[in-house]
């Protein structure tokens, strides 16, 4: 059991006492409650509250360890209230596309966590046979790109190869979780090869190129009954096309972005850019107006594609970078 003064409840915080039983908070009780039997944790006026679920990380071990490793991530998740992580199928190598890989995840993470970690695959060009076979195998979901991700082990899928997806996984009641881009949109936009210009690079990134892929998704989810959510939605645009959806029947959600592209800006001067995200910088109005429309949790800038200042080798004409997360409320008892 575990007791302090300062306890984070649904009501509020209050003083508590927490029953726990093999790792599971399984009841909230009055402060004085205290078992018959077994040890008591006294906090005394530190603060208990519910572990963050945090449901888009990049690990990208084994094989771009030095990007970041299970042993780092998990312990600056600790450090930071994230309890459980759940790990996406790209940047490590082998990609997490089929069950070999998953396996070789696992192994790479096994003794080396501070918290708990769960596994996303991946739906490439391809690979729907395989995605089945990876559920029954552990994962939680599945991620795709429908642009280039980055890494040329982790190929974009186009509109064939994400109705096939969404084919297989819609029987199976999984979640599909999908970078929304446009390859039409963006392929039509003179992107610079080398900048350290924010509106350059801002401009680069159009939000037609979100809306666009956003309805193809959201189409095929309504025609195939699948569940689909998008990651790091940066268009305000974007949200009124997922409300929606969703009044239809459609099963959607989002994350999206806190907008911190503006004191990115200022922080580094008018002309500069932090390069530290590579989706669609937005007005900062575009996001907080419309925040609260859709339940979604939000997401905070990434770090692992820092430069020297040049969006081009940061990102590449096209590439898009990683490393968005997204932070979800999280129930105080596991149980839930």
């Amino acid at each position: 059991m575990a007791v302090g003064i300062r306890v984070v409840t649904p009501e509020g915080v209050r003083p508590a006492a927490l029953e726990v039983r093999d790792g599971v908070i399984v009841a909230v009780h009055a402060h004085d409650t205290r078992p018959a039997a077994g040890a008591v944790r006294d906090a005394g006026d530190a603060v208990i509250l519910p572990g963050l679920v945090d449901s888009h990380v990049h690990v990208n071990e084994p094989g771009r360890t030095e990007w970041e490793g299970f042993a780092t991530a998990t312990r600056a998740a600790a450090a930071g209230g994230v309890t459980t992580l759940t790990d996406m199928p790209l940047n490590s190598i082998p990609a997490t596309v089929d069950v070999p890989a998953l396996e070789a995840k696992r192994a790479a993470a096994r003794g080396a966590c501070a918290v708990d970690v769960g596994f996303l695959g991946g739906a490439i060009p391809g690979n729907a046979a395989r995605l089945r076979a990876l559920l029954e195998a552990g994962v939680l979901g599945f991620k795709c790109f429908l642009v280039p991700s980055g890494v040329d082990e982790f190929p974009a899928c186009d509109a064939a190869d994400l109705e096939m997806a969404l084919a297989t996984l819609a029987p199976l009641g999984a979640v599909l979780m999908a970078h929304c881009e446009s390859p039409a949109i963006l392929a039509r936009v003179r992107a610079p090869a080398h900048t350290r210009s924010y509106a350059e690079y801002a401009r680069s990134r159009p939000g037609t190129a979100e809306t666009e892929a956003v309805t193809l998704l959201v189409s095929l989810a309504e025609q195939l009954g699948a569940r689909v959510h998008v990651v790091h939605v940066s268009s305000g645009a974007t949200l009124p096309l997922l409300a929606a959806a969703r009044a239809r029947g459609v099963a959607v959600t989002a994350e999206e972005r806190i907008e911190v592209a503006e004191e990115q800006r200022r922080a580094h001067g008018r002309d500069q850019l932090a390069l530290r995200a590579c989706q669609r910088a937005r007005r900062r109005g575009s996001s907080q107006q419309h925040l609260g429309e859709l339940p979604h949790g939000r997401c905070r800038l990434g770090t692992e594609c820092e430069t020297a200042g040049d969006a081009g080798k940061a990102f590449g004409k096209r590439d898009v970078s990683h490393g968005r997360t997204a932070v979800y409320r999280t129930p105080t008892c596991a149980s839930q």
